[in-house]
């Protein structure tokens, strides 16, 4: 059973986001039940949400990769083994992958009038992406990234040129805004272009439309929009950068001890899955447990021999971080997918993608297959699913 996640987009009671579609100590999708599934072609899948319309505001650009055999030391020439010229960005690639499974994002961003520009939009118009809200300058450069995949280690070295000129709010016209949010479920936002992301994200908190942010670093501007946000998805190192505290358990207990308007915050550990911690109501909870000693519960109780994704619970509990305080909720740890060394290619937008499946109102099994699904093609977009791919259908039923 695939879990799924409502956004509301009007003040809901304080009650848990994920439908209760688990038991505490369950593991989804076992190895064998999964590839059961992933066999029968009978299977339907479930209709679309009512409302598909999700908005994003942030960054775009114009990715350059290559792939070599091994990084090279300084001062090295070396031949690249293959490239690829395709759209990036954070947001981009977030939205990109929503469209292919079958929502209706728009976006909010900046790009020049050159070659490299229109190839940018043109990619996101392909995918079903309305680049109506996105600003083109008549002079200046888009946005661009070289990128070095490192197939020995399987990593990827990232060199960005920011765009000229940068979008200033002023460009955003009240009409365009208004347009923009007009029938969203949800906006989103990467973190970037923060003054413009603010007024949006103040537009939408008028309007009672939920906010995601994607926390990835320490931006300009960024505590604002988080100040603001309904949900957190963060890079393995942020919440401790953010907070300061010993632990990510720890620290994701301080985030929503800083942020209360937070109904829940995840940190994506690469291959080694995520952590969520989902805020619950006061009422009833009286059992007080350490955060850090219940992940290490739930690591014993994960599925270690599960290939696919799976996912386990805690109870909803006060939740105890030694020298930070207590909330009530409950904490999650998904697995991520293990790909044989022979099929990971690239891990580029490993992460937007992870968050372009949340947008889709599945939790982190499906969006940690979604995610694992793009590391078998070179580039951040190349390999990310659309909705039909059977490697999903296990996860929509």
């Amino acid at each position: 059973m695939a879990t799924t996640i409502t956004f509301h987009a009007r003040p809901a009671p304080p009650t848990s986001l994920i439908k209760p579609a688990f038991s505490p100590s369950c593991a989804f999708h076992s190895s064998s039940s999964q590839r059961f599934k992933m066999s029968s072609a009978a299977q339907a899948l479930p209709p679309l949400p009512d409302n598909r319309v999700v908005l994003g505001c942030g960054g775009l650009t114009m990715d350059f990769l290559a792939a070599v055999a091994s990084y090279p030391s300084p001062d090295d020439k070396t031949r690249s083994t293959s490239s690829k010229v395709q759209g990036g960005g954070n947001a981009g690639n977030a939205l990109t992958c929503a469209a292919r499974l079958g929502l209706k994002p728009r976006l909010i961003s900046k790009v020049a009038g050159d070659p490299q520009g229109k190839g940018i939009i043109e990619e996101l118009e392909a995918d079903g992406v309305d680049s109506s809200f996105i600003v083109v300058s008549e002079g200046g450069n888009s946005p661009f990234t070289y990128i070095i995949v490192d197939e020995q280690t399987k990593t990827r070295t990232c060199i960005h040129t920011p765009g000229y000129p940068p979008m200033t709010p002023g460009e955003l016209t009240e009409s365009n805004l208004s347009a923009a949010l007009d029938g969203a479920r949800l906006v989103y936002s990467d973190g970037r272009l923060h003054e413009t992301a603010l007024i949006v994200a103040h537009e939408a908190t008028r309007r009672g439309i939920p906010i995601l942010i994607d926390a990835e670093r320490k931006r300009e501007g960024l505590d604002d929009l988080l100040n603001l946000s309904n949900y957190a998805i963060c890079s393995a190192k942020f919440p401790q950068e953010w907070t300061g505290a010993p632990s990510v358990p720890s620290a994701l207990v301080s985030m929503l001890l800083k942020l209360p308007n937070i109904k829940f915050v995840v940190v994506t550990l690469g291959e080694d899955g995520c952590v969520m911690l989902e805020r619950s109501s006061e009422s009833g909870q009286s059992e007080e447990v350490d955060v850090d000693d219940l992940l290490e519960t739930l690591k014993l109780k994960k599925d270690s021999d599960a290939t696919f994704p799976t996912c386990v619970s805690s109870n909803e509990v006060k939740l105890r971080a030694k020298g930070i305080g207590s909330v009530c909720g409950r904490l999650l740890l998904g697995t991520a997918e293990r790909i044989p060394a022979s099929e990971l290619v690239d891990t580029t937008g490993a992460g937007d993608s992870f968050i372009g499946a949340i947008l889709y109102e599945k939790m982190l099994p499906f969006a940690a297959q979604v995610a694992g699904i793009g590391c078998r093609a070179m580039g951040a977009r190349t390999g990310l699913p659309q909705r039909t791919d059977p490697r999903l259908t296990s996860f929509l039923v």
